[in-house]
């Protein structure tokens, strides 16, 4: 179906606010069981999106990514971010393998959420629903939490996907690794301009999107 703009930032609006923002709540929450109170201090343990949102990352990014998906008639990846949950690694009971926890949270709740969107998609269908937006919209939540999974889960400190790669790695490695957190953006920056970043994704979000489909018997 060929939506227009308006009702492709419909469609998306919620399950791209929170899969953004609930992403962050996992962090928190798993970072204030495993003895960091600081982002439960800050109110950061909660399911309250508003709580998590960035007006830039969770906002005007995403918008920019739907309108030049729209405008160049590509599907383009969506990507965002919320406010980073702060986590105070000497309040962890181990630090190195709690910042590995706590950063594993995230993407783990995006998982969640896609199969919870994938589980709503098939009861509606199940009952007979014949309005097409709630059916859209579970799409894009099945979609959208995906892609933010992969993207991570990426090993390029900051992502998700570096910190849990260091948090496994020998000492003097992890230190080594965790120095080229300042250049993470770049790396990044780098991966997609070159087109690597899609060509390993892609493929990644595809499949991820398949198995969830699969598993509910959901058709295409």
């Amino acid at each position: 179906m060929n939506l227009s703009l308006p009702q492709l930032i419909a469609v998306y609006a919620i399950p791209v606010l929170l899969a953004i923002t609930l992403h962050e709540a996992a962090h928190a929450w798993v970072a204030s069981r495993l003895g960091d109170p600081t982002a439960r201090l800050l109110g950061r343990v909660s399911v309250n999106p508003f709580r998590h949102v960035d007006f830039v990352g969770t906002l005007l990014v995403p918008a920019i990514i739907l309108l030049m998906s729209k405008a160049f008639g590509a599907s383009g990846l969506l990507f965002g971010w919320a406010k980073p949950v702060p986590v105070d690694a000497g309040a962890l009971g181990s630090p190195r393998r709690d910042l590995g926890l706590v950063a594993a949270a995230g993407p783990l709740a995006n998982v969640a959420m896609a199969l919870l969107w994938g589980l709503a998609l098939k009861l509606m269908l199940w009952a007979g629903l014949q309005i097409e937006f709630p059916l859209l919209v579970a799409q894009a939540g099945v979609v959208c939490n995906i892609g933010l999974a992969v993207v991570n889960l990426l090993p390029v400190p900051p992502l998700d996907g570096g910190r849990i790669l260091a948090s496994v790695l020998p000492l003097r490695a992890a230190i080594a690794y965790y120095r080229l957190e300042r250049f993470g953006l770049f790396i990044v920056l780098a991966l997609l301009v070159s087109g690597l970043l899609g060509a390993i994704i892609t493929p990644l979000i595809g499949h991820g999107i398949e198995s969830i489909f699969w598993l509910f018997n959901l058709a295409d």
